[in-house]
């Protein structure tokens, strides 16, 4: 891209007069990682390539699938075909809108092994997952660290964020000592609107931009919620730290030192993921011995593998999602049988 397509691309962003030419300038050296590339993901990746963030990092441990394109933003119709993991597939879309920009696609789960390695040396962390063991493994991480979160979620027609600014602000324990217990909607049960999900990524990206370009004084210090169908909204003070909060103030990280994680029911499907990552998968090896056993696809990226009334579905390192089932021992059972145990 020339100097003058650059300034071309971005030219009403800079005469906004809270971003500027110095404020784009600093856009295109931040660093940003995005966890979770689904539904405030991709918006979140859309909305921040867009405007000219210079390395986005985008981890996601999930694949693309059809039901997914009602309201995930970077995917399409061959992508759900495909199977493609979600962060190559945002990074293949962002490039074609986009190619000034870095985008380091990364098909992993987040856990505590990796943690370290995998959000090193970015600015902001934004959440775009879609369970709370992941949310506070990335608290912890970003307290511990002094690195600027942001905290995202919707389900249903209600949408909510939270900045969190480790040392001047409330943490994510600060607000929600436990994950929420009992009957707890999700995508599965409750669906989501599209509208709800570009409410609050639209809301985090500007907090982004603000916090990136140096505004920091006009961040929202606030956990906001708003049902778009209801028209209701609400807002909750942040802006200091719980003084009996075990993690921003009693300094105690239990989500991030701890050893291994559970099987996961993923949002939006019947399915639990299997956590292996000392097993690298051959996929053409692999394809051949399932072959006898039902039908089984592969490309670079992942292996399909359908076994009524289960779909396996592998990725390189091991690690694989049975759908059909929510039950861990059956899913464990099924990827013992056909994998490994």
């Amino acid at each position: 891209m020339t100097a003058l397509e650059h300034d071309e691309r971005y030219s009403r962003q800079v005469l906004f007069q809270g971003v500027g030419q110095q404020g784009q300038e600093l856009l295109a050296a931040a660093k940003v990682a995005i966890v979770g590339c689904g539904a405030t993901g991709s918006a979140l990746a859309s909305l921040l390539a867009r405007s000219g963030v210079g390395m986005l990092r985008i981890i996601d441990r999930d694949y693309v699938e059809s039901s997914n394109l009602q309201r995930q933003l970077l995917f399409d119709e061959a992508d759900a075909a495909e199977s493609l993991p979600k962060a190559i597939a945002a990074a293949r879309k962002i490039a074609a809108f986009n190619s000034g920009i870095a985008v380091v696609p990364i098909v992993a789960d987040l856990t505590p092994s990796n943690v370290t390695e995998l959000l090193a040396g970015v600015q902001i962390i934004l959440d775009g997952t879609d369970n709370f063991e992941t949310r506070y493994l990335l608290n912890d991480f970003a307290v511990q660290n002094g690195v600027p979160w942001i905290y995202t979620g919707a389900v249903g027609s209600y949408g909510v964020t939270m900045n969190v600014l480790p040392g001047k602000t409330a943490c994510l324990t600060c607000i929600l000592p436990e994950a929420p217990q009992g009957l707890i909607e999700t995508c599965e049960t409750a669906g989501v609107l599209n509208s709800a999900v570009n409410l609050v990524a639209s809301i985090a990206a500007t907090e982004t931009l603000k916090l990136l370009v140096g505004e920091e004084r006009r961040l929202r210090t606030t956990l906001f919620s708003m049902d778009v169908w209801t028209n209701h909204s609400s807002e909750l003070r942040s802006d200091t730290a719980r003084p009996d909060c075990r993690t921003c103030v009693g300094r105690d990280f239990m989500h991030l030192a701890g050893e291994g994680r559970p099987h996961i029911t993923m949002c939006g499907r019947n399915s639990v993921q299997i956590h292996e990552r000392q097993r690298p998968i051959n996929f053409t090896m692999m394809s051949a011995r399932l072959a006898a056993h039902g039908p089984v696809r592969h490309n670079e990226f992942v292996l399909k593998f359908w076994r009524e009334p289960y779909e396996m579905t592998l990725f390189p390192d091991g690690r694989a999602i049975i759908k059909g089932t929510t039950d861990s021992a059956v899913a464990r059972s099924l990827y013992a049988r056909f994998v490994g145990s």
